[in-house]
């Protein structure tokens, strides 16, 4: 479908924002969960791979501090935990160029979110596909049928800005998609490392 690409992105970006940035900081998303199986087997590597390379030490700092810490008793051990995946999270979102704003419960990711992850493990990128599609059709008859409904500007100025306002909104969907289909928008917050190295830090 050559016009998937920019309907995941206009889904993302214009249908849900904020939604990628609310992704890895939920107690079930995939940073917590390689977290927590590191904390379980002591393999810190795949944690990692979610902080910039300069942020490597005090992940491992963190990590060593929560391995020790957590051997002095069930509560020590949440707390530990806690305190390493808040750190992590932290970090993680640094390195995005994206605020930290504390951990969230499990539970509360949009569907959108979950069918992304549900397709790695399953390899089956097909209800993705469906749920983004459908949610972008629907997003962009609802702004096509709202401007049919209305005159374009004639005599009565009040109707007129109604027609321009539900206009304004139609083609900047159109725009959009357009847009990020070309890679011209809506691009994921840029690593702070890549940020520095573009500005010459």
């Amino acid at each position: 479908m050559k016009t998937f690409p920019a309907l995941l992105s206009l889904f993302v970006v214009v249908l849900a924002p904020g939604l990628a940035s609310a992704h890895c900081d939920t107690l079930d998303g995939p940073v917590v969960k390689t977290a927590q199986k590191a904390l379980e087997t002591g393999k810190l590597e795949p944690v990692l791979a979610w902080v910039q390379p300069g942020d490597e030490a005090e992940i491992r700092a963190a990590f060593a501090q929560a391995s020790r810490v957590r051997k002095l008793g069930p509560e020590a051990r949440d707390l530990a935990d806690r305190s390493f995946l808040e750190t992590l999270v932290r970090v993680h979102r640094a390195g995005e160029g994206a605020p930290y704003t504390g951990l969230k419960p499990a539970g509360v990711q949009d569907p959108s979110l979950v069918a992304a992850d549900k397709a790695i493990e399953t390899g089956k990128v097909e209800p993705v596909t469906k749920l983004l599609t459908d949610a972008v059709k629907t997003g962009l008859s609802e702004r096509f049928a709202r401007l049919r409904a209305l005159k374009p500007p004639g005599d009565d100025v009040s109707k007129g800005r109604e027609w321009v306002e539900a206009y304004v909104a139609y083609v900047h969907y159109v725009e959009g998609v357009h847009q990020l289909s070309a890679g011209k928008a809506g691009e994921h917050a840029e690593p702070r490392q890549a940020q520095a190295e573009r500005h010459g830090h």
